[in-house]
């Protein structure tokens, strides 16, 4: 959402020489020593890692994997195109505007195969559809990517997109300025914001899924895996060890939900786990249609997704989705072909 003035900057930080995109160096084990940066705190987009992580996966394939927090300024674009990171948790509204400005990042993976964005609102204020948007507040992050979605779901839903109203909240607590009505909705992921607000707090809520209206908004891969071109040309082979390793992770979670919990609570035992057990439980059935697929990524999604943005100005250049990103490490017997 805030790509655009960082991609510009990110460029002149590599045309400044900054990048370090040398092969992963050997530990004293012989194993390859990769770190992969999150999007967010550890939550349960990111369990089947941390299960390959837990169960050895990672360690089978030659692999010693860091998994590291972001910290307040870094961001995974950056540090990927820098060299500071060999993999990364992004999305694709992240990944497309650096690809655009020229960064060599490209996606090798979609954690889940679908968006799970939704709207929400206490069920107080009537509001079940786009249209109810108009004359109401929307707390969020201010981002092009929100309004151009809001206005497109709105004006699709016969609404006038001119009277939605912002108010930038940043990363704020919805329970809070959802009950305390510093704005009527919110933009929320279903797996985890919407279990908590439903299921936890038993909160009077109506939802608004974006799945509902995909011939209005487009659908598209958050979160995926993403990496850098220089990796895969120095050493694809390596690529390929880890999404192999990080997909045997995923499909795990998805036949064993409960060792998703486990492996997350182990390395963030201060989550709330109740809701990392509905988390995993209600993503197990949406990492993928079916196990083979994990990872898999479609061309018309990414198509459809690059002439949104670019529709909403969204993006400085041209964008080849060809090579924004690839299948080719997830193995053999994943996707449709």
């Amino acid at each position: 959402m805030r790509l655009r003035l960082l991609a510009a900057a990110l460029v002149a930080l590599l045309l400044a020489g900054c990048a370090n995109n040398a092969a992963p160096q050997r530990a004293a084990n012989g194993r390859k020593q990769l770190t992969v940066l999150l999007d967010w705190t550890p939550n349960t987009n990111h369990s089947g890692m941390y299960i390959a992580k837990e169960k050895g996966f990672y360690k089978k394939a030659g692999l010693d994997v860091k998994i590291i927090e972001p910290g307040q300024n870094s961001n995974a674009t950056q540090m990927l195109a820098t060299g500071k990171v060999d993999f990364a948790v992004s999305t694709e509204d992240e990944i497309t505007p650096a690809i655009a400005q020229g960064l060599p990042v490209v996606s090798v993976g979609a954690i889940i195969q679908h968006d799970t964005s939704s709207l929400v609102a206490l069920s107080s204020t009537g509001i079940t559809r786009p249209r109810d948007l108009v004359g109401k507040k929307y707390g969020g992050f201010g981002g092009q990517l929100e309004k151009a979605v809001l206005q497109k779901l709105v004006a699709c839903d016969g609404g006038d997109p001119s009277k939605i109203q912002y108010l930038n909240v940043g990363d704020a607590d919805y329970r809070v300025g959802l009950t305390k009505h510093f704005y009527d909705y919110a933009w929320i992921f279903d797996g985890w914001e919407w279990l908590q607000l439903s299921k936890v707090d038993h909160m009077k809520v109506n939802r608004i899924p974006f799945a509902n209206y995909e011939k209005c908004i487009p659908d598209y891969y958050t979160p995926l895996i993403a990496t850098s071109q220089q990796l895969i040309k120095a050493d694809p082979g390596t690529v390929s060890a880890f999404m192999h390793a990080t997909r045997q992770g995923y499909q795990d979670a998805m036949a064993h939900p409960d060792d998703a919990v486990n492996a997350l609570m182990k390395a963030a035992p201060d989550l709330d786990r109740n809701l990392v057990s509905l988390s995993a439980h209600y993503l197990a059935s949406r990492y993928a249609a079916d196990p083979a697929t994990w990872g898999w990524q479609e061309a018309a999604v990414w198509n459809r997704f690059t002439t949104f943005l670019e529709q909403a100005k969204m993006l400085d250049g041209k964008v080849d989705v060809n090579k924004a990103f690839t299948n080719k490490f997830l193995g053999e017997g994943s996707g449709s072909s």
